[in-house]
């Protein structure tokens, strides 16, 4: 059995969309995290990832921590609150009492807790100046709360200003594309202690993926969201965790 057993739960920023591989599958700051850990500790890990896109805050509690838990892992890493923001009355003590949950039950049962907030897409947005404000908020109140647990490791994003610029995000402005990423997830690798690929902070540039404007991004992104709003949908609904939610190796170099 590996030493690090690390499960990731969450939405779509640790799912991975925006980072999609040649085959159509997402990869996103998890996988890459995962094994950049097993390259840059020298030794083989487990990993699994039970994120599914477009979850609220309560059902990434209620359907993917107690499964993750009964995999016995060694960290666990958790974020979410962010479509939660995205919905007229978020109720932002609410959502943070739900990481709170996690970290008592990580407590009990003896597990590291990897906590991330998430990139800050606002500048891109319809409304960015009220997301802006539920972010900063919700983000500064998480930070405060855990500032008594520095066993807790933490890997902060929202206010990394680098992070929140355009070259860092998909064409829904709303997801990162894989520059953003790979930042992220070299984050993540030196929050546990270890040394990420430097290039992984900024990578070379991406060939430009023409950016929709106007009646066009509204049409393309903005619709279809609504339409799921008012349908009571989710663009996680029906999908599976990767891997099967199981359980698979990473080794370094692979």
């Amino acid at each position: 059995m590996a030493s690090v057993r690390y499960v990731a739960i969450g939405d779509s920023f640790t799912e991975g969309v925006g980072d999609e591989l040649p085959d159509g599958t997402v990869r996103g700051w998890a996988d890459l995290a995962a094994q950049g850990w097993a390259d840059a500790a020298g030794e083989p890990i487990e990993y699994a990832n039970l994120a599914i896109r477009g979850k609220l805050i309560q059902p990434i509690v209620e359907q993917q921590l107690e499964p993750a838990l009964a995999l016995k892992p060694t960290h666990l890493s958790f974020n979410g609150g962010g479509n939660d923001m995205l919905r007229p009355r978020a109720d932002l003590e609410r959502i943070v009492g739900f990481f709170e949950h996690v970290l008592r039950r990580c407590d009990e049962e003896g597990v590291q807790l990897i906590v991330l907030s998430g990139a800050n897409p606002s500048a891109g947005l319809p409304l960015g100046r009220v997301l802006q404000m539920r972010g900063d908020r919700l983000s500064k109140a998480v930070e405060e709360r855990l500032a008594s647990r520095p066993d807790v490791i933490t890997a902060y994003n929202w206010f990394d200003r680098e992070l929140a610029r355009g070259e860092f995000w998909s064409v829904d402005r709303l997801h990162m594309n894989p520059r953003g990423h790979h930042r992220v997830a070299a984050r993540v690798i030196e929050a546990v202690g270890l040394s990420a690929p430097a290039d992984w902070w900024r990578l070379r540039d991406i060939p430009e993926v023409e950016r929709l404007k106007g009646s066009a991004y509204y049409r393309e992104h903005v619709a279809p969201w609504i339409r799921r709003r008012l349908a009571g949908t989710s663009s996680g609904d029906g999908r599976a965790p990767k891997f099967g939610g199981e359980w698979v190796e990473l080794t370094p170099g692979g």
